[in-house]
């Protein structure tokens, strides 16, 4: 692995501890200019995670706390008038909300309303803002880390697939194991704050454009498109993965390869990385919700 990607997951994994292969996750989806969704129980360290890949990669951090009361406008801004006190002439002036950053955590972002969750689609779709008829851009790269409780507890909204569609990835923390929950208890995991800056934007953006750059070999093409077909023809699935989705692992492939120190794609990576794209795309659609799908779906396709 390079050097420097290698610092990267050090650093992140002394703070997010036991978690080295969710945290070797996190960093692929945002080498492939994704988003990403954790899904898990309130305290197994999500916003600690995201914290700590915008402090060690020197990006600029926000944090929205989604509740049901909140309104579009708290997301990406709104336009104010103001009233110059001299001329007496005034204009409405946009305020930029706390999306227009670089990294920004969506906590809890299924204890909101689906019309505020709504507000996310075009930032993360189209990397940016329209309010009053203006398009306004954000910042690059702008990459979005929600987290979202369990559908199961109180005050939560299901996302809907439209939503669900944006994210590169959904990955879950879960609990640490007893070697890392001792650590934890006796003060052991550095600070998320404290993390030295081991990466800046034009590096990150370099990375992104190696990802970019790693072979995917036609076999390999051939491969992945058998696997999004087994989504659509299998019988327990009521719709498959689209071609967004099928970009999606592709590029995750890419990024999972690069981590891995390679500049080709193996069937391996496609294999590695295939649940944490396709899990949360498909779960609506599956008729038998105990059937493991991502798994019966990498047994019926062969590599070959």
């Amino acid at each position: 692995m390079d050097a420097k990607l290698s610092s990267v997951l050090s650093a992140l994994n002394s703070v997010v501890l036991g978690k080295e292969h969710q945290v070797k996750l996190a960093l692929s989806c945002l080498l492939a200019k994704g988003h990403l969704l954790i899904e898990d129980l309130p305290g197994m360290g999500k916003t600690t995670l995201s914290h700590a890949l915008a402090n060690v990669l020197g990006l600029q951090y926000q944090r929205i706390q989604f509740t049901s009361d909140m309104l579009p406008a708290d997301i990406v801004g709104g336009s104010i008038y103001q009233k110059d006190e001299q001329t007496q002439q005034g204009a409405f002036v946009f305020h930029p909300g706390p999306v227009f950053s670089q990294v920004v955590l969506a906590d809890e972002i299924n204890r909101a309303t689906p019309k505020t969750q709504s507000a996310l689609l075009e930032a993360m779709e189209e990397r940016q803002v329209s309010i009053d008829g203006k398009t306004h851009a954000l910042p690059q790269p702008f990459f979005v880390i929600a987290t979202q409780n369990p559908i199961s507890q109180s005050g939560t909204f299901t996302l809907p697939e439209s939503q669900l569609d944006r994210f590169l990835m959904r990955i879950e923390l879960g609990y640490p194991n007893a070697k890392a929950e001792r650590a934890l208890l006796e003060g052991r995991s550095n600070s998320s704050i404290s993390l030295p800056t081991l990466m800046n934007e034009k590096e990150l953006s370099m990375y992104q454009s190696k990802v970019a750059s790693v072979a995917a070999s036609s076999a390999l093409l051939d491969y992945i498109q058998r696997l999004i077909a087994q989504t659509r023809e299998h019988a327990l699935l009521r719709y498959g993965l689209s071609p967004r989705a099928a970009i999606a692992l592709l590029n995750t492939s890419k990024s999972w390869a690069l981590l891995h120190g390679r500049d080709h794609v193996l069937p391996d990576d496609v294999q590695d990385v295939f649940r944490y794209v396709a899990q949360h795309r498909l779960e609506d659609a599956l008729v038998d919700s105990k059937k493991d799908i991502c798994a019966d779906i990498l047994q019926a396709v062969s590599v070959l």
